[in-house]
């Protein structure tokens, strides 16, 4: 699998992109990413990781200069935060609030603040094409800018006046545009290799490159990753 040709393409790019992962979900090196990355997605709770491990990531997020986003989900740590759930509005847009304050609240004692918003695994894809579950998680986040994909939530969050950032994944396959699903032959970019080249085909088109947390070689993935967009000019840094 290729990069996506029909991500939209912003060529007048100042070589600067974000390098993001998921963290505090208590299934790879935490410090070990946060040494790499310039954005930390910390899992709140409703997927995965606790108040100690949030805690834990926002101290080491601050001493290094590590921006901090909430990393929102639907209430499901059984799976992970990956199965869909057809959640009323009031109640996901109250969920995300707990979630986005309960990280906050943990990353100010840190003398950190929480940067952005991106929803994680089922409620990401959903509120690409959901337009009432999109609204339900901007309701809860606040005034947050928010990560993602082209779609229902950006575009919602942008016609309000918030800030919104495309991001790409460097360790998934792509069918258009859209992310092949995971239980599809081919869905994972296998290799640094091949994961750092994707990462710099797509750094031209996103302001954010994600490589994935839970995976076994996950550190070894964005260091590549990393080495790989410094190689090709790019400064990284964070957006928000």
């Amino acid at each position: 699998m290729t990069a996506p040709a029909d991500l939209p393409a912003d060529l007048s790019a100042d070589a600067t992109v974000d390098l993001n992962a998921d963290l505090g979900e208590e299934v790879t090196d935490d410090a070990a990413l946060l040494a790499v990355v310039t954005s930390a997605n910390v899992a709140c709770g409703y997927h995965a990781g606790s108040r100690v491990v949030m805690r834990a990531v926002c101290a080491e997020a601050a001493r290094l200069g590590v921006a901090i986003g909430a990393q929102v989900s639907y209430a499901d740590r059984e799976h992970f935060g990956r199965v869909a759930r057809d959640v009323a509005f009031e109640v996901l847009a109250q969920q995300v609030a707990d979630q986005v304050g309960t990280l906050t609240d943990i990353a100010v004692s840190e003398g950190a603040v929480v940067g952005y918003l991106k929803p994680h695994g089922a409620l990401y894809h959903r509120v690409r094409d959901d337009a009432e579950q999109a609204a339900a998680v901007l309701a809860g986040a606040g005034h947050l800018p928010v990560l993602g994909q082209p779609g229902a939530l950006l575009d919602r969050a942008a016609a309000t006046g918030r800030a919104t950032y495309l991001e790409g994944f460097a360790d998934r396959a792509y069918r258009g545009d859209r992310l092949v699903p995971r239980d599809e032959p081919g869905a994972l970019v296998e290799g640094e290799e091949a994961i750092a080249a994707q990462a710099v085909t797509l750094a031209v088109r996103v302001d954010s490159v994600c490589v994935h947390g839970d995976s076994p070689r996950a550190v070894a993935a964005a260091r590549a990753v990393r080495r790989a967009l410094e190689e090709a000019g790019y400064v990284l840094a964070a957006p928000w």
